[in-house]
């Protein structure tokens, strides 16, 4: 029996809720496929910041290195101003544990839930490799004259070719191993952000060119990559892109699959451990409700069981999800969907 040791960030807001029913169906996947999962349980988040006044202790990094996975609610807490966990939590160990690709699959499992005219499973299913460990979140830049009428503010992106070429490598073999149309499409900025996106360009079919011939390469300015996602997303395979655009254009995608009832990412480290998540925050005003959606939490366990590579169990977990949104769910809104957050794990855990 293969044996996994599993980090858990239960997180703030509703991330426990939900992470606790995407353990439920873990559970189920692994009873089923003869897996163990060892969790191991971290209260990092809001709540332990207004307690004892840390963000993340400093041995919290080195602990979470063992771990070959991390499974994520949320981080978001309203009694803390914003930027705090976000910084001192999510952006810490995304960078110091080098989860260098923030991988996001946009898949339609039911017409009913996307707000696109005439779209079908068919037409929404392509995966976004956002680059997740420079551009403007490295934090350089700084403030002159700060509070004064003279302000200055400078953020500054930073694309190093190691880090621009790493993710674009991820991004080509994602491509060959999805073996759907095998197109790569860069989103990028080209004609007006010349410094960042010519190093981008170049590396992008340098890379293509030489070790990925089998590779179709597209590109899109990041504006019309929103509108085609809108009027035509099935043009798109997979994409890559920097942070910035890489953390907006996927919240569009959330809506066009369904919403961010159903999104899930992954911060990959190939090499190392890798955080799991739902993609829709904490959305404290849900707390202890019981109303809020699970699906996305279970789609992040099941993205970490791919990532684990098994598969198997990976590929029956999405299947009970989809039978139970085609069959079973009235909506994927919180509150709305007819059943309880522990009813929607219960269901799919049945259904495995």
């Amino acid at each position: 029996m293969k044996s996994y040791n599993i980090a858990v960030i239960g997180g703030d807001g509703t991330g426990p809720e939900v992470i606790r029913e995407a353990i439920k169906v873990l559970d189920a996947a692994s009873q089923k496929f003869q897996l163990k999962l060892n969790y191991t349980h971290f209260d990092f988040g809001g709540e332990r910041y207004l307690r004892t006044g840390e963000v993340l202790p400093d041995s919290a990094v080195g602990e979470l290195r063992k771990f070959p996975a991390i499974l994520l609610g949320a981080i978001g807490h309203p009694d803390v101003k914003p930027g705090i966990l976000e910084k001192g939590i999510l952006l810490r160990l995304r960078f110091e544990l080098e989860q260098y690709i923030n991988l996001r699959p946009v898949k339609l499992y039911d017409e009913r839930y996307c707000p696109l005219k005439d779209k079908k499973p068919e037409h929404i299913d392509f995966v976004v490799v956002r680059e997740n460990n420079e551009g403007l979140y490295t934090g350089a830049g700084g403030h002159v004259f700060k509070g004064t009428p003279h302000e200055v503010a400078v953020q500054e992106s930073i694309n190093t070719r190691r880090g621009v070429e790493r993710c674009l490598r991820y991004a080509f073999e994602y491509t060959r191993k999805r073996n759907k149309d095998k197109k790569l499409t860069l989103c990028g900025k080209t004609n007006v952000l010349t410094f960042a996106f010519d190093l981008w360009e170049r590396a992008f079919h340098e890379v293509g060119k030489a070790d990925f011939p089998d590779i179709k390469r597209d590109y899109a300015h990041v504006d019309a990559t929103t509108m085609w996602f809108v009027k035509n997303p099935e043009w798109f395979d997979v994409i890559v892109t920097d942070n910035m655009f890489g953390d907006i254009i996927t919240d569009l995608g959330a809506m066009i699959q369904g919403g961010m009832g159903i999104a899930a990412g992954g911060n990959i480290n190939p090499q190392g451990a890798s955080m799991f998540e739902p993609i829709g925050g904490s959305a404290p005003k849900y707390t202890g409700l019981g109303v809020i959606n699970p699906l996305a939490a279970i789609c992040a366990g099941q993205m970490m069981l791919d990532f684990l590579g098994e598969t198997v169990a990976a590929k029956a977990i999405e299947d009970a999800v989809i039978k139970a949104v085609r069959e079973k769910l009235h909506n994927l809104a919180a509150g709305k969907m007819g059943y309880t957050t522990s009813q929607v794990g219960d269901l799919v855990a049945s259904l495995l």
